[in-house]
């Protein structure tokens, strides 16, 4: 967290701008890290903060919480938040939770835990409301090195698998289906992390899910279906092909829909209650520049061209993987579309299924 800047002046911004939501309340930091977020609530006016850590980083908390001149106001306790004991209620549950695309990886479920067990009737959670958008993008590279590195990883293969059985006399062919369903499936149906621009847009950004965290309950996220239908914004036209003698040629001034990108928005406003002074958002979309978060990527193989598509609709589906709850898998369906009508060229219509790992 500390690195970056987005989300610590978003975090710093929500406590300071609203500090007289602080003032003389109890409040619990759940997965406090360094104790940063707790010192600022003990700063902004806090009667009392509860610091919960489950890792030997709760040492430093505490160091840092001492160096600071906190620590009559800081109490840091090392456990899972589902395993510590607290001695009173607490009026604000303040974390930075998110993950990945908000929900991958996040710390989402423990919170919920601290506020149903711990919060009082009234509290609010910090940040209170959170958001997540999905796009149509024209972003090359990365899509390409995942292609050249699964090309890379079957040549290999065919290498390997004739010269096992050429040199130590051993049939390798019957695992080369495994070997390549389980490469495909890491190279090519893995999403990716990204920091775009907005340029690499092709289509307005859809807004798939809304969560407010002070009342949402794990059913709300363990599943996010959306449909979208989203408008295309972007259509940057790449340099026709050329001949070997320089003349044009046919294809290659198509623009291409090389996959579709996730991020979030969360809101610090409080609760109904008792509302936040100042709303203060922290955005993770490309034109915010560089957060840790970045956007995720779900790439097609091989990019589409749009034939002047002026739509694209589709649904994303987000589900928890059963092996691991911290892992989503996410599938997207999509369609291109002008004036109305689905396109028939080769890709404009596909079902795509993606690991968020």
């Amino acid at each position: 967290m500390l690195s970056d800047e987005v989300r610590m002046q978003a975090y710093y911004d929500s406590v300071f701008k609203n500090a007289s939501a602080f003032a003389g309340k109890v409040v619990l930091d759940v997965g406090t890290g360094t104790g940063i977020l707790a010192i600022w609530a003990a700063q902004a006016g806090a009667k009392k903060v509860y610091a919960v850590e489950a890792t030997d980083m709760a040492q430093k908390a505490q160091k840092l919480v001492n160096a600071n001149k906190v620590q009559d106001k800081v109490v840091v306790l090392q456990g899972k938040i589902e395993d510590v004991s607290l001695p009173e209620q607490v009026d604000i549950i303040i974390s930075e939770w998110m993950g990945l695309f908000l929900l991958r990886e996040s710390m989402l479920d423990s919170v919920l835990f601290a506020r149903d067990k711990w919060m009082r009737p009234g509290g609010s959670l910090w940040p209170s409301h959170a958001r997540m958008y999905v796009a149509a993008v024209q972003r090359g590279q990365e899509g390409r090195n995942k292609q050249q590195d699964y090309k890379n990883a079957m040549q290999d293969w065919a290498r390997f698998a004739p010269n096992t059985q050429h040199k130590y006399g051993v049939d390798m062919s019957c695992l080369e289906s495994d070997f390549e369903k389980e490469h495909a499936d890491y190279y090519l149906a893995s999403s990716v992390w990204c920091e775009l621009s907005p340029a690499d847009l092709l289509s307005q950004p859809v807004l798939i899910k809304e969560i407010n965290c002070n009342t949402c309950t794990l059913d709300d996220f363990k599943t996010v279906k959306s449909q979208f239908t989203s408008k295309i914004v972007n259509h940057r036209r790449n340099p026709p092909k050329k001949s070997p003698q320089g003349q044009p040629q046919q294809g290659g001034g198509e623009s291409k829909l090389t996959g579709f990108a996730g991020w979030f928005e969360v809101d610090f406003m409080g609760s109904k209650q008792t509302p936040a002074p100042a709303k203060v958002t922290l955005s993770t979309a490309p034109h915010i520049g560089y957060t840790h978060w970045g956007q995720q990527c779900f790439f097609l193989h091989p990019p589409v061209d749009l034939h002047d598509a002026d739509t694209v609709e589709g649904t994303i589906n987000i589900v928890r993987r059963k092996d691991n709850q911290r892992l989503m898998n996410v599938e997207i369906a999509h369609a291109l579309k002008k004036n109305g009508v689905k396109l028939k060229a080769p890709g404009s219509e596909q079902n795509n299924l993606y690991h968020m790992e």
